[in-house]
Protein backbone atom coordinates (compact mmCIF):
# COMPACT_ATOMS: atom_id res chain seq x y z
CA UNK A 1 0.00 0.00 0.00
CA UNK A 2 1.43 3.07 -0.81
CA UNK A 3 2.08 6.38 0.90
CA UNK A 4 -0.21 8.50 -1.47
CA UNK A 5 -2.99 5.63 -1.37
CA UNK A 6 -2.94 5.79 2.84
CA UNK A 7 -3.10 9.53 2.29
CA UNK A 8 -5.80 9.57 0.22
CA UNK A 9 -7.91 7.39 2.36
CA UNK A 10 -7.06 8.98 5.41
CA UNK A 11 -8.62 12.19 3.85
CA UNK A 12 -11.95 9.90 2.78
CA UNK A 13 -11.90 8.98 6.36
CA UNK A 14 -12.09 12.43 7.70
CA UNK A 15 -14.59 13.39 4.87
CA UNK A 16 -16.74 10.67 6.16
CA UNK A 17 -16.03 11.50 9.70
CA UNK A 18 -17.60 14.93 9.00
CA UNK A 19 -20.77 13.18 6.90
CA UNK A 20 -21.73 10.37 9.44
CA UNK A 21 -21.95 12.94 12.19
CA UNK A 22 -24.77 15.13 10.23
CA UNK A 23 -26.75 11.63 9.94
CA UNK A 24 -28.86 9.99 12.60
CA UNK A 25 -27.00 7.60 14.61
CA UNK A 26 -28.75 4.91 16.32
CA UNK A 27 -26.15 3.34 17.84
CA UNK A 28 -22.32 2.98 18.99
CA UNK A 29 -22.44 0.13 16.54
CA UNK A 30 -23.62 1.89 13.56
CA UNK A 31 -20.69 4.74 13.76
CA UNK A 32 -17.93 2.17 13.84
CA UNK A 33 -19.22 -0.51 11.07
CA UNK A 34 -19.83 3.43 8.85
CA UNK A 35 -16.00 4.05 9.63
CA UNK A 36 -15.00 0.54 9.38
CA UNK A 37 -13.81 0.20 5.79
CA UNK A 38 -11.92 3.85 5.79
CA UNK A 39 -9.62 2.58 9.10
CA UNK A 40 -9.20 -0.41 6.70
CA UNK A 41 -8.27 1.02 3.99
CA UNK A 42 -6.36 4.08 6.26
CA UNK A 43 -4.54 1.89 8.95
CA UNK A 44 -4.78 -2.20 7.65
CA UNK A 45 -7.92 -2.06 9.98
CA UNK A 46 -8.78 -5.75 11.26
CA UNK A 47 -10.88 -5.22 14.32
CA UNK A 48 -11.50 -2.43 16.33
CA UNK A 49 -13.97 -2.01 19.73
CA UNK A 50 -15.65 1.01 21.27
CA UNK A 51 -15.30 0.45 25.50
CA UNK A 52 -18.32 2.46 27.17
CA UNK A 53 -17.05 3.87 30.37
CA UNK A 54 -19.33 3.70 33.05
CA UNK A 55 -18.94 7.08 35.04
CA UNK A 56 -20.69 5.04 38.36
CA UNK A 57 -18.51 1.91 38.33
CA UNK A 58 -15.22 3.28 36.40
CA UNK A 59 -15.66 -0.23 34.61
CA UNK A 60 -15.36 -0.58 30.80
CA UNK A 61 -18.07 -2.30 28.80
CA UNK A 62 -17.45 -3.14 25.12
CA UNK A 63 -20.45 -1.43 23.15
CA UNK A 64 -19.36 -1.30 19.47
CA UNK A 65 -17.14 -3.88 18.13
CA UNK A 66 -16.21 -5.10 14.67
CA UNK A 67 -13.83 -7.80 14.08
CA UNK A 68 -13.03 -10.92 16.15
CA UNK A 69 -12.32 -9.56 19.95
CA UNK A 70 -8.79 -10.41 21.69
CA UNK A 71 -8.10 -11.92 25.01
CA UNK A 72 -6.17 -9.16 26.21
CA UNK A 73 -8.43 -6.17 24.55
CA UNK A 74 -9.94 -5.02 27.73
CA UNK A 75 -6.46 -5.10 29.29
CA UNK A 76 -4.58 -3.11 26.47
CA UNK A 77 -7.53 -0.60 26.09
CA UNK A 78 -7.38 0.06 30.30
CA UNK A 79 -3.89 0.42 29.73
CA UNK A 80 -4.42 4.83 28.43
CA UNK A 81 -5.77 5.18 32.13
CA UNK A 82 -1.94 5.29 33.34
CA UNK A 83 -0.85 8.02 30.59
CA UNK A 84 -1.73 11.34 31.00
CA UNK A 85 -4.95 12.53 29.58
CA UNK A 86 -3.64 14.45 27.14
CA UNK A 87 -1.24 11.91 25.71
CA UNK A 88 -0.94 10.44 22.52
CA UNK A 89 -2.88 7.31 22.09
CA UNK A 90 -1.00 4.33 22.91
CA UNK A 91 0.32 1.82 21.02
CA UNK A 92 1.22 -1.96 21.53
CA UNK A 93 2.33 -4.10 18.90
CA UNK A 94 -0.24 -4.10 16.30
CA UNK A 95 -3.00 -2.49 18.61
CA UNK A 96 -3.53 1.29 19.32
CA UNK A 97 -5.98 2.49 22.07
CA UNK A 98 -7.46 5.74 21.51
CA UNK A 99 -8.65 7.88 24.81
CA UNK A 100 -11.96 9.53 23.97
CA UNK A 101 -12.66 12.64 25.67
CA UNK A 102 -14.99 15.16 25.29
CA UNK A 103 -15.44 18.72 27.54
CA UNK A 104 -12.12 17.85 29.88
CA UNK A 105 -14.06 14.25 30.47
CA UNK A 106 -13.14 10.48 29.53
CA UNK A 107 -16.18 8.82 27.85
CA UNK A 108 -14.78 6.10 26.94
CA UNK A 109 -11.64 4.37 25.08
CA UNK A 110 -11.51 3.08 20.56
CA UNK A 111 -8.78 0.19 20.69
CA UNK A 112 -8.02 -0.29 16.96
CA UNK A 113 -6.11 -3.60 15.86
CA UNK A 114 -4.53 -3.43 12.48
CA UNK A 115 -1.17 -3.61 10.57
CA UNK A 116 0.08 0.11 9.62
CA UNK A 117 -2.30 1.94 12.25
CA UNK A 118 0.99 4.09 12.50
CA UNK A 119 0.76 5.57 9.21
CA UNK A 120 -2.44 7.67 10.91
CA UNK A 121 -1.88 11.02 11.30
CA UNK A 122 -2.00 12.80 14.46
CA UNK A 123 -4.92 14.92 13.83
CA UNK A 124 -6.58 12.10 11.92
CA UNK A 125 -6.47 10.26 14.96
CA UNK A 126 -7.35 13.34 17.11
CA UNK A 127 -10.68 13.99 14.27
CA UNK A 128 -11.51 10.11 14.90
CA UNK A 129 -11.28 10.38 18.87
CA UNK A 130 -13.31 13.63 18.80
CA UNK A 131 -16.26 12.22 16.32
CA UNK A 132 -16.41 9.22 18.43
CA UNK A 133 -16.79 10.60 21.92
CA UNK A 134 -19.26 13.10 20.99
CA UNK A 135 -21.06 10.19 19.27
CA UNK A 136 -20.27 7.92 22.71
CA UNK A 137 -21.80 11.11 24.74
CA UNK A 138 -24.60 11.81 22.98
CA UNK A 139 -25.90 8.21 22.86
CA UNK A 140 -24.83 8.15 26.48
CA UNK A 141 -27.02 10.94 27.34
CA UNK A 142 -30.25 9.79 25.67
CA UNK A 143 -29.73 6.22 27.03
CA UNK A 144 -29.63 8.30 30.48
CA UNK A 145 -32.68 10.08 29.72
CA UNK A 146 -34.52 6.87 28.58
CA UNK A 147 -33.34 5.37 31.84
CA UNK A 148 -34.23 8.48 34.04
CA UNK A 149 -38.06 8.47 32.11
CA UNK A 150 -38.57 4.36 32.50
CA UNK A 151 -37.44 4.94 36.17
CA UNK A 152 -39.70 7.86 37.02
CA UNK A 153 -42.80 6.12 35.11
CA UNK A 154 -41.87 2.85 36.86
CA UNK A 155 -42.18 4.69 40.55
CA UNK A 156 -44.85 6.66 40.19
CA UNK A 157 -47.14 3.87 39.01
CA UNK A 158 -45.64 1.81 42.03
CA UNK A 159 -47.05 4.54 44.36
CA UNK A 160 -49.78 5.04 42.77
CA UNK A 161 -50.58 0.95 43.19
CA UNK A 162 -48.63 1.19 46.62
CA UNK A 163 -50.32 3.58 48.80
CA UNK A 164 -53.47 2.04 47.73
CA UNK A 165 -52.09 -1.12 49.01
CA UNK A 166 -53.85 -2.36 52.40
CA UNK A 167 -51.93 -5.05 53.64
CA UNK A 168 -48.38 -6.15 53.21
CA UNK A 169 -49.44 -9.19 50.84
CA UNK A 170 -50.94 -6.19 48.30
CA UNK A 171 -47.61 -3.92 48.68
CA UNK A 172 -45.77 -6.86 48.12
CA UNK A 173 -47.51 -7.50 44.70
CA UNK A 174 -47.67 -4.15 43.68
CA UNK A 175 -43.59 -4.23 44.53
CA UNK A 176 -43.38 -7.61 41.86
CA UNK A 177 -45.10 -6.32 39.28
CA UNK A 178 -43.28 -3.19 38.73
CA UNK A 179 -40.03 -5.09 39.30
CA UNK A 180 -40.49 -7.13 36.56
CA UNK A 181 -41.81 -4.45 34.13
CA UNK A 182 -38.50 -1.69 35.09
CA UNK A 183 -36.37 -4.76 34.20
CA UNK A 184 -38.70 -6.46 31.43
CA UNK A 185 -37.95 -9.50 32.95
CA UNK A 186 -39.89 -12.88 31.58
CA UNK A 187 -40.83 -14.23 35.68
CA UNK A 188 -41.75 -12.45 38.87
CA UNK A 189 -42.19 -14.14 42.36
CA UNK A 190 -42.58 -12.48 45.95
CA UNK A 191 -41.87 -14.64 49.18
CA UNK A 192 -43.10 -13.02 52.21
CA UNK A 193 -42.07 -14.49 55.42
CA UNK A 194 -42.91 -14.85 59.11
CA UNK A 195 -41.71 -14.13 62.14
CA UNK A 196 -40.17 -17.43 62.77
CA UNK A 197 -38.43 -17.46 59.34
CA UNK A 198 -40.99 -19.43 57.26
CA UNK A 199 -42.40 -18.46 54.19
CA UNK A 200 -45.66 -17.82 54.92
CA UNK A 201 -46.87 -16.46 51.35
CA UNK A 202 -46.28 -16.72 47.53
CA UNK A 203 -47.39 -14.74 44.88
CA UNK A 204 -45.68 -15.53 41.39
CA UNK A 205 -46.46 -13.61 37.59
CA UNK A 206 -45.65 -16.06 34.95
CA UNK A 207 -44.77 -19.07 37.01
CA UNK A 208 -46.00 -22.38 37.16
CA UNK A 209 -48.05 -22.77 40.53
CA UNK A 210 -45.90 -25.58 42.07
CA UNK A 211 -43.71 -22.82 44.06
CA UNK A 212 -46.78 -22.66 46.18
CA UNK A 213 -45.17 -26.02 47.86
CA UNK A 214 -42.54 -23.31 48.83
CA UNK A 215 -45.24 -22.06 51.52
CA UNK A 216 -43.82 -23.31 55.13
CA UNK A 217 -40.22 -24.00 54.12
CA UNK A 218 -37.84 -21.91 56.35
CA UNK A 219 -36.77 -19.08 54.20
CA UNK A 220 -33.40 -19.46 55.15
CA UNK A 221 -32.99 -22.56 53.50
CA UNK A 222 -32.10 -20.27 50.41
CA UNK A 223 -29.28 -18.68 50.14
CA UNK A 224 -30.51 -15.64 48.23
CA UNK A 225 -32.56 -15.19 51.10
CA UNK A 226 -29.90 -15.49 53.01
CA UNK A 227 -27.86 -12.99 51.10
CA UNK A 228 -30.24 -10.33 50.85
CA UNK A 229 -31.20 -10.54 54.40
CA UNK A 230 -28.10 -10.17 55.53
CA UNK A 231 -27.05 -7.09 53.45
CA UNK A 232 -30.35 -4.91 53.21
CA UNK A 233 -29.67 -4.87 49.34
CA UNK A 234 -30.41 -5.98 46.15
CA UNK A 235 -28.49 -9.07 44.50
CA UNK A 236 -28.12 -8.72 40.70
CA UNK A 237 -27.16 -12.48 38.73
CA UNK A 238 -26.27 -12.20 35.53
CA UNK A 239 -25.42 -16.19 35.35
CA UNK A 240 -27.59 -17.93 37.36
CA UNK A 241 -25.59 -21.11 37.21
CA UNK A 242 -22.51 -19.09 39.02
CA UNK A 243 -25.02 -18.72 41.80
CA UNK A 244 -25.70 -21.00 45.13
CA UNK A 245 -28.86 -21.21 45.08
CA UNK A 246 -31.83 -23.39 47.11
CA UNK A 247 -31.78 -27.10 45.50
CA UNK A 248 -34.54 -27.63 43.35
CA UNK A 249 -35.97 -24.00 44.35
CA UNK A 250 -37.47 -21.45 42.29
CA UNK A 251 -34.03 -20.76 40.22
CA UNK A 252 -33.66 -24.51 39.68
CA UNK A 253 -37.08 -25.63 38.68
CA UNK A 254 -38.13 -22.80 36.55
CA UNK A 255 -34.78 -22.46 34.89
CA UNK A 256 -33.72 -19.07 35.42
CA UNK A 257 -30.98 -18.18 33.84
CA UNK A 258 -30.22 -14.81 35.04
CA UNK A 259 -31.94 -12.79 37.84
CA UNK A 260 -32.63 -10.27 40.54
CA UNK A 261 -33.86 -10.34 43.99
CA UNK A 262 -34.85 -7.85 45.86
CA UNK A 263 -35.51 -7.30 49.51
CA UNK A 264 -38.57 -6.28 50.72
CA UNK A 265 -37.65 -4.48 54.08
CA UNK A 266 -39.76 -3.34 57.21
CA UNK A 267 -38.79 -1.29 60.52
CA UNK A 268 -38.78 -5.20 61.38
CA UNK A 269 -35.90 -5.80 59.06
CA UNK A 270 -36.48 -7.99 55.80
CA UNK A 271 -40.21 -9.38 55.62
CA UNK A 272 -40.12 -10.72 52.09
CA UNK A 273 -38.05 -10.99 48.88
CA UNK A 274 -39.40 -10.29 44.88
CA UNK A 275 -37.29 -12.83 42.69
CA UNK A 276 -37.66 -11.63 39.11
CA UNK A 277 -35.43 -13.62 36.50
CA UNK A 278 -35.48 -15.10 32.71
CA UNK A 279 -34.70 -18.41 31.10
CA UNK A 280 -33.82 -17.50 27.76
CA UNK A 281 -30.48 -16.29 28.60
CA UNK A 282 -27.84 -14.51 30.42
CA UNK A 283 -27.73 -10.75 31.22
CA UNK A 284 -25.37 -8.18 32.19
CA UNK A 285 -27.00 -6.07 34.82
CA UNK A 286 -25.62 -2.44 34.21
CA UNK A 287 -24.82 -0.09 36.91
CA UNK A 288 -28.29 1.95 36.11
CA UNK A 289 -30.07 -1.58 37.22
CA UNK A 290 -28.51 -1.48 40.02
CA UNK A 291 -28.87 1.73 40.64
CA UNK A 292 -32.97 0.79 39.73
CA UNK A 293 -32.58 -1.77 42.03
CA UNK A 294 -31.46 -0.19 44.88
CA UNK A 295 -34.39 2.44 44.51
CA UNK A 296 -36.77 0.18 44.28
CA UNK A 297 -35.91 -1.55 47.10
CA UNK A 298 -36.40 2.07 49.19
CA UNK A 299 -39.40 2.53 47.60
CA UNK A 300 -40.70 -0.60 48.61
CA UNK A 301 -39.55 -0.45 52.52
CA UNK A 302 -41.87 2.65 52.10
CA UNK A 303 -44.67 1.40 49.73
CA UNK A 304 -44.63 -1.95 52.53
CA UNK A 305 -44.51 0.26 56.04
CA UNK A 306 -47.37 2.28 54.88
CA UNK A 307 -49.13 -0.70 54.09
CA UNK A 308 -48.54 -2.52 57.27
CA UNK A 309 -49.70 0.75 59.31
CA UNK A 310 -53.52 0.55 57.03
CA UNK A 311 -53.40 -3.17 58.04
CA UNK A 312 -52.82 -2.17 61.75
CA UNK A 313 -55.24 0.67 61.69
CA UNK A 314 -57.86 -0.93 59.73
CA UNK A 315 -57.96 -3.59 62.05
CA UNK A 316 -58.03 -1.08 64.83
CA UNK A 317 -60.71 0.11 63.39
CA UNK A 318 -62.65 -3.35 63.04
CA UNK A 319 -61.79 -4.00 66.65
CA UNK A 320 -63.29 -0.95 67.68
CA UNK A 321 -66.42 -1.03 65.22
CA UNK A 322 -66.77 -5.15 66.24
CA UNK A 323 -66.56 -3.83 70.23
CA UNK A 324 -69.28 -0.59 69.59
CA UNK A 325 -71.71 -3.87 67.99
CA UNK A 326 -70.92 -6.56 70.12
CA UNK A 327 -71.15 -8.32 73.49
CA UNK A 328 -67.59 -8.26 74.89
CA UNK A 329 -68.47 -11.42 76.61
CA UNK A 330 -70.43 -13.73 73.84
CA UNK A 331 -68.99 -12.22 70.84
CA UNK A 332 -72.99 -11.97 69.79
CA UNK A 333 -74.49 -8.26 68.63
CA UNK A 334 -75.45 -6.55 71.05
CA UNK A 335 -78.89 -4.40 71.11
CA UNK A 336 -77.37 -1.52 68.85
CA UNK A 337 -76.34 -3.99 66.05
CA UNK A 338 -79.88 -5.78 66.51
CA UNK A 339 -81.57 -2.61 65.68
CA UNK A 340 -79.72 -2.47 62.90
CA UNK A 341 -80.31 -5.69 60.99
CA UNK A 342 -83.53 -5.78 62.36
CA UNK A 343 -85.01 -2.24 60.60
CA UNK A 344 -83.07 -3.45 57.47
CA UNK A 345 -85.04 -6.84 57.33
CA UNK A 346 -88.44 -5.35 58.46
CA UNK A 347 -87.50 -2.84 55.37
CA UNK A 348 -87.14 -5.26 53.03
CA UNK A 349 -89.62 -7.49 54.31
CA UNK A 350 -92.27 -4.38 53.54
CA UNK A 351 -90.23 -3.70 50.19
CA UNK A 352 -90.67 -7.39 48.82
CA UNK A 353 -93.93 -8.55 50.54
CA UNK A 354 -92.17 -11.35 52.59
CA UNK A 355 -92.24 -11.58 56.66
CA UNK A 356 -89.75 -11.26 59.24
CA UNK A 357 -89.59 -12.54 63.11
CA UNK A 358 -88.15 -11.01 66.19
CA UNK A 359 -88.31 -13.28 69.47
CA UNK A 360 -87.16 -12.29 72.75
CA UNK A 361 -85.50 -14.71 75.34
CA UNK A 362 -85.25 -14.77 79.31
CA UNK A 363 -83.28 -17.54 81.12
CA UNK A 364 -85.09 -19.34 83.73
CA UNK A 365 -83.00 -20.39 86.63
CA UNK A 366 -79.86 -17.90 85.80
CA UNK A 367 -80.23 -15.79 88.89
CA UNK A 368 -79.71 -19.05 90.93
CA UNK A 369 -76.89 -20.15 89.25
CA UNK A 370 -75.26 -16.49 89.61
CA UNK A 371 -75.96 -16.28 93.45
CA UNK A 372 -74.62 -20.14 94.21
CA UNK A 373 -71.80 -20.63 91.93
CA UNK A 374 -70.54 -17.09 91.73
CA UNK A 375 -70.34 -14.60 88.74
CA UNK A 376 -68.11 -16.83 86.86
CA UNK A 377 -70.06 -19.22 86.88
CA UNK A 378 -72.33 -17.14 85.34
CA UNK A 379 -70.61 -15.69 83.03
CA UNK A 380 -69.36 -19.25 81.20
CA UNK A 381 -73.30 -20.11 80.98
CA UNK A 382 -73.77 -17.36 79.18
CA UNK A 383 -71.08 -18.23 77.11
CA UNK A 384 -72.55 -21.63 76.31
CA UNK A 385 -76.13 -20.65 76.37
CA UNK A 386 -75.41 -18.50 72.92
CA UNK A 387 -73.45 -21.53 71.58
CA UNK A 388 -76.78 -23.64 71.89
CA UNK A 389 -78.85 -20.55 70.76
CA UNK A 390 -76.24 -20.03 67.20
CA UNK A 391 -76.50 -23.85 66.54
CA UNK A 392 -80.16 -23.55 66.46
CA UNK A 393 -80.53 -20.77 64.03
CA UNK A 394 -79.47 -20.74 60.14
CA UNK A 395 -76.43 -18.45 59.13
CA UNK A 396 -78.63 -15.49 57.61
CA UNK A 397 -80.73 -15.29 61.12
CA UNK A 398 -78.93 -12.81 64.03
CA UNK A 399 -78.49 -13.73 67.66
CA UNK A 400 -77.79 -10.56 69.94
CA UNK A 401 -77.65 -10.58 73.73
CA UNK A 402 -79.43 -7.53 74.84
CA UNK A 403 -78.11 -7.70 78.75
CA UNK A 404 -78.10 -9.79 81.46
CA UNK A 405 -79.72 -12.97 80.76
CA UNK A 406 -81.90 -11.73 78.03
CA UNK A 407 -81.33 -12.82 74.56
CA UNK A 408 -82.82 -11.63 70.89
CA UNK A 409 -83.21 -13.99 67.76
CA UNK A 410 -83.54 -12.47 64.34
CA UNK A 411 -85.75 -14.66 61.55
CA UNK A 412 -85.21 -13.06 57.97
CA UNK A 413 -86.09 -15.01 54.58
CA UNK A 414 -89.70 -14.89 55.27
CA UNK A 415 -90.87 -17.07 58.32
CA UNK A 416 -94.00 -18.22 58.84
CA UNK A 417 -95.65 -18.61 62.40
CA UNK A 418 -94.93 -22.52 62.27
CA UNK A 419 -91.37 -21.61 61.37
CA UNK A 420 -91.09 -19.05 64.19
CA UNK A 421 -92.63 -21.50 66.42
CA UNK A 422 -90.33 -24.18 65.39
CA UNK A 423 -87.38 -22.35 66.25
CA UNK A 424 -88.23 -21.49 69.17
CA UNK A 425 -89.48 -24.75 70.60
CA UNK A 426 -85.49 -25.71 69.23
CA UNK A 427 -84.29 -23.33 71.17
CA UNK A 428 -86.22 -24.19 74.59
CA UNK A 429 -85.44 -27.77 73.98
CA UNK A 430 -81.61 -27.01 74.06
CA UNK A 431 -81.95 -25.00 77.11
CA UNK A 432 -83.52 -27.99 79.43
CA UNK A 433 -80.13 -30.28 78.59
CA UNK A 434 -77.62 -29.59 81.64
CA UNK A 435 -74.98 -27.36 80.99
CA UNK A 436 -71.65 -28.62 82.81
CA UNK A 437 -69.58 -25.74 84.41
CA UNK A 438 -66.00 -26.49 86.14
CA UNK A 439 -67.21 -30.40 86.48
CA UNK A 440 -70.43 -29.40 87.69
CA UNK A 441 -74.09 -29.91 85.84
CA UNK A 442 -76.43 -26.98 86.11
CA UNK A 443 -80.19 -26.66 85.40
CA UNK A 444 -82.07 -24.07 83.34
CA UNK A 445 -84.59 -23.31 81.11
CA UNK A 446 -85.95 -20.19 78.70
CA UNK A 447 -89.29 -18.57 78.00
CA UNK A 448 -89.15 -16.89 74.53
CA UNK A 449 -91.83 -14.40 73.11
CA UNK A 450 -92.34 -14.45 69.46
CA UNK A 451 -93.42 -11.47 67.19
CA UNK A 452 -94.70 -11.92 63.41
CA UNK A 453 -94.00 -8.95 61.09
CA UNK A 454 -96.17 -7.37 59.38
CA UNK A 455 -98.99 -9.99 61.72
CA UNK A 456 -98.11 -8.30 65.03
CA UNK A 457 -96.25 -4.83 63.99
CA UNK A 458 -94.96 -3.41 61.00
CA UNK A 459 -92.05 -1.41 62.77
CA UNK A 460 -88.67 -3.08 64.77
CA UNK A 461 -89.63 -0.79 68.29
CA UNK A 462 -93.36 -2.15 68.27
CA UNK A 463 -92.18 -5.98 67.11
CA UNK A 464 -89.77 -5.77 70.14
CA UNK A 465 -92.60 -4.72 72.62
CA UNK A 466 -95.07 -7.10 71.38
CA UNK A 467 -92.24 -10.06 71.48
CA UNK A 468 -91.54 -8.33 75.59
CA UNK A 469 -95.13 -8.96 76.17
CA UNK A 470 -95.29 -11.93 74.50
CA UNK A 471 -92.16 -13.37 76.32
CA UNK A 472 -93.51 -12.42 80.11
CA UNK A 473 -96.87 -14.58 78.53
CA UNK A 474 -94.95 -17.51 78.17
CA UNK A 475 -92.62 -17.03 81.58
CA UNK A 476 -95.43 -16.59 83.46
CA UNK A 477 -97.17 -20.17 82.17
CA UNK A 478 -94.44 -22.04 82.08
CA UNK A 479 -92.42 -21.31 84.72
CA UNK A 480 -93.05 -24.50 86.79
CA UNK A 481 -92.17 -26.61 83.46
CA UNK A 482 -88.25 -24.91 82.97
CA UNK A 483 -89.43 -22.86 80.19
CA UNK A 484 -91.69 -22.36 76.97
CA UNK A 485 -92.98 -20.12 74.27
CA UNK A 486 -95.85 -17.84 73.55
CA UNK A 487 -96.44 -16.33 70.23
CA UNK A 488 -98.13 -12.52 70.36
CA UNK A 489 -101.87 -13.00 70.11
CA UNK A 490 -101.53 -16.69 71.04
CA UNK A 491 -103.96 -18.02 73.68
CA UNK A 492 -102.47 -19.64 77.08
Amino acid sequence: MTQTTLEDAQEALLAELVSFMTRDTPSMQHVLELAEPHLRAAGGLTAATVFELDSETGLMNACAQVGPAGRRDLLTAGKVFRMAAGAPPLISGEQMAVRLRIGGQTVGVLLLTGSVLDALRPEVLAEIALHFASTLQGLTAEKQRQFVSHTSTIIRRLFEGGMAATSIEAAGRVLAASTAEAFRTEFAALYLVDGDGRIRYVHSAGLPSEIETLVGQPAAGSPIWRGIAADRRPALVGDASTAQVRPGGLVQSVGLRCYLALPLLSNQGAVGMILCGDTSGTRDWTSRDRILAEQLSVEGALIVDSAEMRQAAQAHVAQLSHQAYHDSLTGLPNRSRLHGRASEAVQQAAVTGTRAAVMLLDLNGFKEVNDTAGHQAGDVLLQQVSKRLLSSVRDNDVVARLGGDEFAILLTCDPDAAAAEHVAERIVDKLRSPFEIDGVQVQIGGSVGIALFPDDATEYDALIKVADAAMYEAKRDTKASGGGYRRAGQAA
